[in-house]
């Protein structure tokens, strides 16, 4: 399984950038698709995901409003909308997949960095 993030950069404060992460190899069935992002010196933490059949979506707060997270199915691939920026969403975002019958996510993409400056 391979996940392929791009689309990072260096923005400015209120900008907006979109995310995405296209997964190859995948021979199981997807429970969910998510975003994640480790800033320096923190620890990762979760974004949001989207359910991959049902659509559904759930966000960290801190984000809530701001970022949109939609799919492709046929090309497997996820999208983060990051709108309205701040400096505090400088990070490393990684996406990753839930199999289906597993209990969290466990394939990861290499990583692409989003810096906002102020």
């Amino acid at each position: 399984v391979q996940l392929q993030a791009s689309g990072g950069g260096l923005v400015q404060t209120g900008d907006s950038l979109r995310l995405s992460c296209a997964a190859s190899g995948v021979t199981f069935n997807l429970n969910y698709m998510g975003w994640f992002r480790q800033a320096p010196g923190k620890e990762r933490e979760f974004v949001g995901g989207l359910g991959w059949l049902s659509g559904r979506t759930v966000y960290a707060d801190s984000v809530k409003g701001r970022f949109t997270i939609s799919r492709d199915l046929a090309k497997k691939t996820i999208f983060l909308q990051m709108n309205t920026v701040k400096p505090e969403d400088t990070a490393v975002y990684y996406c990753a997949i839930h199999p289906a019958g597993r209990d969290g996510y466990e394939f990861w993409g290499q990583g692409t960095l989003v810096t906002v400056s102020s």
